[in-house]
């Protein structure tokens, strides 16, 4: 073989022995974004006392404790229902009294709530969390999930008081409320997906907690929570009903308060922008995660 023959061999060599290893380093890297999310279930025990501790520090020192957690909601409650079913005489309901109003209200707030809370914490979590960030082999990923879960249990008590409440006022419980599972699956996943991109984003625009508050009062004041969906316009329907928060309530006061399965086909949509909401906003914060040492 002559010398100008093995000149050329010499750079295909080389190419073919490059090729390989930077296909494997890509499929290393695409697999460290996802491994900690495969990892997650294993770390149960460290974001329950995540989220033990979060849930015991919002109450601590308080009087009532874990009741504000029930006495928050219903103060709400009771103001938006004499604004609006005393003054504005809206209505919900077959009966359409007041009680309806106040009961259709609660339903409606309670997963709005937790998902409101999960946000407006998630914002600022990593930067009070700074002393974490710059130690790599904490799971950064656990502390939204935390306060999801904190935000759960709050909601948990809410339900509890919503059950008791509608024996009281409708005199009936629905076994529909069993379809509850159904309901907290998609709305968790969705959350989640929210939580890691807004924790994310608050890292490096420190403004997010301020302005996410404002974002989260207007899509409240569009979802149909304070107001039935009978009385939206027909040229506002489809931009109620693309909002996810529609759909999902709308199934909660199925199942706690008509007696009814989940809307299927609305509860179908919202669970597939949950899981496109879910992937991306993991990305998202996985992808970001190794600046946060540098900009905190």
């Amino acid at each position: 073989m002559s010398r100008g023959q093995e000149g050329g061999l010499a750079p295909a060599l080389i190419l073919q022995h490059k090729m390989p290893s930077t296909m494997i380093s890509a499929q290393t890297a695409r697999r460290a974004v996802w491994r900690p999310l495969w990892e997650l279930p294993g770390r149960l025990e460290l974001v329950l006392s995540l989220a033990r501790r979060d849930l015991v520090a919002r109450y601590k020192g308080s009087v009532l404790g874990i009741l504000w957690a029930i006495i928050t909601p219903v103060v709400m409650i009771a103001i938006f229902t004499f604004i609006f079913a005393g003054i504005f005489n809206a209505r919900f309901g077959p009966r359409g009294t007041p009680w309806d109003y106040a009961l259709y209200l609660f339903c409606g707030l309670l997963p709005w709530t937790m998902f409101q809370e999960t946000l407006q914490s998630s914002s600022t979590t990593i930067v009070t969390h700074a002393n974490l960030v710059k130690r790599v082999v904490f799971p950064l990923e656990t502390l939204p999930v935390a306060q999801a879960l904190s935000a759960l249990a709050n909601e948990m008590f809410g339900l509890f008081a919503l059950v008791v409440a509608g024996v009281i006022v409708q005199h009936q419980l629905h076994l529909t409320i069993l379809w509850l599972p159904v309901l907290l699956i998609p709305q968790l996943i969705f959350t989640l997906g929210a939580a890691w991109l807004v924790a994310s984003l608050g890292v490096f625009l420190r403004d997010l907690a301020q302005g996410i508050t404002l974002v989260l009062m207007a899509w409240m004041y569009l979802t149909p929570i304070i107001y039935p969906e009978s009385i939206v316009p027909e040229r506002y329907r489809p931009f109620i009903n693309a909002n996810p928060f529609t759909s999902l309530v709308r199934s909660y006061r199925r199942i706690f308060l008509e007696g009814l399965p989940p809307d299927w086909g609305s509860l179908l949509y919202f669970t597939i922008l949950a899981v496109i909401v879910f992937v991306f906003g993991y990305w998202w914060f996985a992808k970001s995660r190794r600046n946060f040492a540098d900009v905190i």
